[in-house]
């Protein structure tokens, strides 16, 4: 069993279980605090389309005009640590929080809310619905049976190879809007192994990592580099980070569809509202900082 890297490929994972490598504690006053930030009221629907994952521009210009920072955040195709290091603790900053959300394929073809604990089979079809509490980066990785860490987003042939997020907007993997019904989902296959799927998000671009412009051109000139495989500093970086206590909280009720303001946010790019549905799962940083990082451990059964 092998997790697809590639855009037109996404179609292979195993049992998903949720996982922290630095083990996550039920806090109560997780939820509350991650769906604080949550607008009342829906943004406005008029004109609305999806967002763009490109680096706003006031962002690129900020960076582009600190020399001193330049190595760390402006050069993404650059090698060297992570600018979001174990060390950097944001002051008078909320913390970082990520909701997840698990959907599984019914008979009809409806997404229906799912356990992550659920025992998944052969055939079985997922998407996962991502919502952070603030703007940032979202990096995706997959190691297949301990193996090396591919990056599977951002993605050349995706978004522009963007990778920015805007606070409780939520962002699917697979797209439900994919031109096949196949490439909406990820399939459970019969292969046996371990997956495990690492959501980096972070408040500025990670250094050693390629994205828009530079990713496409390193896709495009140098093939055998796509996926990128982070090493070294960069990903020593990311795993340090992964030690990093986490607060969660989890959902008790599942098995009811995704609704038509789940499905509209995604699609639109509009913001969910205080009474929108919440997350399944919640997960917040313990104290401020300026990377979270959140695993998934994928078995197949």
């Amino acid at each position: 069993m092998r997790l697809s890297v590639m855009v037109s490929a996404f179609v292979c994972l195993c049992t998903v279980v949720v996982g922290i490598a630095a083990p996550p504690v039920q806090d109560e006053d997780v939820r509350g605090a991650f769906l604080t930030s949550r607008p009342k009221e829906k943004t406005s629907t008029s004109g609305a389309r999806k967002p763009s994952r490109r680096r706003p521009k006031t962002t690129a210009t900020a960076t582009t005009n600190k020399p001193a920072e330049k190595k760390d955040t402006s050069s993404a195709g650059s090698s060297g640590p992570t600018s979001t290091s174990s060390s950097s603790k944001p002051v008078n900053l909320p913390r970082m929080g990520l909701g997840l959300t698990l959907f599984m394929r019914d008979s009809n073809g409806l997404a229906l809310r799912t356990d992550p604990n659920h025992v998944f089979r052969r055939g079985d079809r997922i998407r996962i619905l991502l919502e952070t509490n603030s703007d940032g980066y979202l990096y995706i990785f997959n190691t297949t049976n301990d193996g090396p860490p591919v990056m599977i987003y951002p993605d050349a042939q995706l978004d522009e190879a963007g990778n920015y997020i805007q606070a409780h907007v939520p962002f699917e993997i697979p797209s439900s809007l994919s031109a096949e019904e196949r490439l909406r989902w990820f399939a459970f296959d019969e292969m046996a192994g371990t997956e495990r799927v690492f959501f980096v998000f972070t408040r500025e671009p990670l250094s050693g990592i390629p994205i828009e412009d530079d990713l496409i051109a390193l896709c495009r000139d140098s093939a055998e580099k796509c996926p990128v495989k982070p090493v070294g500093e960069v990903w020593a970086g990311i795993e340090k980070e992964m030690h990093e206590p986490l607060k969660l909280h989890k959902a008790e009720r599942y098995g009811s569809a995704e609704t038509d303001a789940e499905q509209q946010a995604t699609t639109r790019g509009l913001g969910l509202a205080t009474n929108d549905p919440q997350p399944s799962v919640v997960m917040m940083a313990s104290s401020p900082r300026s990377t979270l990082v959140a695993t998934l451990e994928l078995i197949h059964k």
